[in-house]
């Protein structure tokens, strides 16, 4: 197992029993992620794409609705939903359903991981614990950077606020009042749960991105929407379109905020362009993202990228500006298919369900402010007295 920093990760690789060429073979490098992975976001596929980078083989355990409500509060989406969403992100290869809430040695060694991965950020135990101390005491813990700009209680805030300025001007008043209630403990705002503006990078869409063009005999299937808040609903969607093809290369087609608005309207949508960009391209039956799709699929999108079949769910179609139906190029030319996913659950559906539980989800999200914000206070208090006594001793 590997017990020191991170750099011993890469040497371990190529060590391992002799193959029959007399050359040694790569030991495969295990590594464990854990969470709720409630309302599954970006920042939870970054967590995911940064643990599979430092190794080999991704397992990642998902925490029962029992557990997440006995620690932290009731969760979004079912544990099924959870369970399906990890699945579905492309750099994980194996999911645990169920794992226990504390990450032990055990849990490990069960399931031969060489190490665990988690956030810069603190996971805490209804009675206040650390949920990694015994893997970090016996050196057995990673950490990846924490992706800024994003948490589920900012996107909780965000459908609360019910207007259309929750991108633009988060100083807004009303904003400021939602996320102080979603985000705020009672001796003031952790620095884990609070909100920051997310900025898109170039980069950060290549880390995010396959960068595979399609091959020759691949079926091209096209889709568009605004999938926001991408949830089980878009994955049951995206995996029906997928198994349309022996070989397909799935591009999704994301409308810009203003369409999305003009077509749903209220405060839609949650997620702006840029953070529904990674979520889809984090999907595993996705091979590209067009950032900005024109709403109506027309001649020039299906030749630009030899587009064999466009296909749209059960939803419905809301016309384009003029009136007109924005498929019905790829109907003239009979490529047009409609599928039903057998899932009916929306982005309206999962903003209702937070509108109704409003006062748990709250009183979750203080709560959760209140461990952290008593765990840094324990942290500096900690290191004040380190200072003492070491000025001490250097006296």
């Amino acid at each position: 197992m590997i017990r020191n920093g991170s750099h011993a990760v890469e040497e371990e690789k190529d060590q391992g029993e002799p193959s029959s060429s007399g050359q040694k073979r790569k030991r495969v490098i295990r590594v464990w992620c854990d969470g709720c992975y409630d309302m599954v976001h970006y920042g939870h596929s970054n967590q995911l794409r940064q643990a599979k980078a430092m190794g080999d083989y991704l397992v990642v355990g998902v925490h029962t609705d029992e557990e997440i409500a006995k620690h932290k509060g009731p969760p979004v989406f079912t544990q099924a939903e959870r369970y399906k969403m990890i699945r579905a992100t492309k750099w994980v290869d194996e999911i645990v359903e169920g794992a226990p809430y504390v990450t032990t040695l055990e849990t490990l060694d069960k399931y031969n991981c060489d190490f665990c991965v988690h956030g810069d950020d603190i996971t805490l135990t209804v009675d206040g614990k650390d949920t990694y101390d015994e893997v970090k005491r016996m050196g057995r813990y990673r950490e990846c950077k924490r992706t800024q700009g994003v948490s589920t209680t900012d996107l909780v805030g965000r459908m609360l606020l019910l207007t259309k300025s929750h991108h633009s001007n988060v100083d807004n008043a009303d904003y400021q009042l939602h996320k102080d209630n979603f985000g705020k403990g009672p001796k003031g705002h952790s620095p884990w749960t609070g909100v920051s503006q997310f900025l898109q990078t170039s980069q950060k869409i290549i880390q995010f991105a396959s960068g595979k063009e399609p091959q020759p005999g691949d079926t091209i299937i096209y889709v568009a929407g605004a999938f926001d808040l991408f949830h089980i609903g878009h994955v049951d969607f995206l995996e029906t379109v997928h198994k349309q093809a022996e070989k397909p290369y799935v591009i999704v087609g994301l409308h810009f905020d203003q369409e999305v608005n003009r077509y749903k309207g209220k405060n839609y949508p949650i997620m702006n362009i840029h953070e529904r960009t990674l979520s889809v391209l984090a999907c595993r039956y996705v091979s590209e993202v067009v950032i900005g799709a024109p709403y109506a699929v027309g001649k020039d999108l299906l030749d630009h990228f030899k587009v064999d079949l466009v296909c749209h769910g059960k939803t419905e179609v809301f016309s384009d500006t003029d009136g007109t139906d924005p498929y019905a190029e790829p109907k003239k030319r009979g490529i047009f298919r409609v599928l039903d996913s057998s899932n009916n659950l929306t982005t309206d559906v999962i903003v209702q369900r937070i509108i109704e539980n409003r006062l748990q989800f709250e009183a979750r999200n203080q709560k959760k402010e209140a461990k952290e914000m008593a765990v840094i206070e324990a942290l500096k208090n900690k290191e004040d007295l380190q200072k003492t006594e070491a000025a001490i001793t250097n006296n």
